[in-house]
């Protein structure tokens, strides 16, 4: 893959938290878009994937490993965004405060950048749909398109 490669995956990932903290404080059809824990975690997600493929892009003899946590984080956030995905199909399933909401407000980043890290919102909430689809069903497709790349470069051999 190509430093340019690399700088765009990194661009997106940081334009699909961008678009999410716009979503978060501007609403979209008069509804407020209140981050859930899950929210957050694909957010640490999104931003892992974007230094890890910044660093891929700097450091060339370090480029594979990079490349490989990238791998890793696109995992990790299509775990998280399936499991939001199948809350919302079962909204039962969640309660009203989520413990993991407690969690995850009581660090230190979230105190310090409330408007990209604090979670407000409902795993389970259904907010109108954008193109058709829930915000955690984009994050997933998104995830899945982002592992899929990755891991089809990670084993490209490359041709000189």
């Amino acid at each position: 893959m190509s430093r340019s490669q690399y700088l765009c995956i990194s661009l997106l990932c940081l334009s699909l938290v961008i678009f999410a903290v716009i979503l978060q404080q501007t609403g979209f059809q008069g509804v407020m878009y209140l981050p859930c824990p899950l929210c957050i975690l694909q957010r640490v997600g999104y931003l892992a994937i974007a230094i890890a493929c910044f660093c891929a892009a700097g450091f060339r003899l370090s480029r594979k490993i990079f490349h490989g946590i990238a791998i890793l984080f696109s995992a990790y956030g299509i775990s998280v965004a399936t499991r939001q995905v199948w809350l919302l199909s079962h909204p039962e399933s969640s309660c009203g405060i989520d413990p993991l909401e407690t969690w995850i407000n009581q660090f230190q980043l979230v105190q310090s950048l409330p408007w990209l890290f604090k979670a407000d919102g409902l795993c389970s909430a259904k907010l109108p749909a954008i193109l058709g689809l829930q915000v955690p069903e984009w994050s997933l497709l998104w995830f899945v398109v982002l592992f899929l790349v990755l891991l089809f470069t990670f084993f490209r051999v490359r041709r000189t």
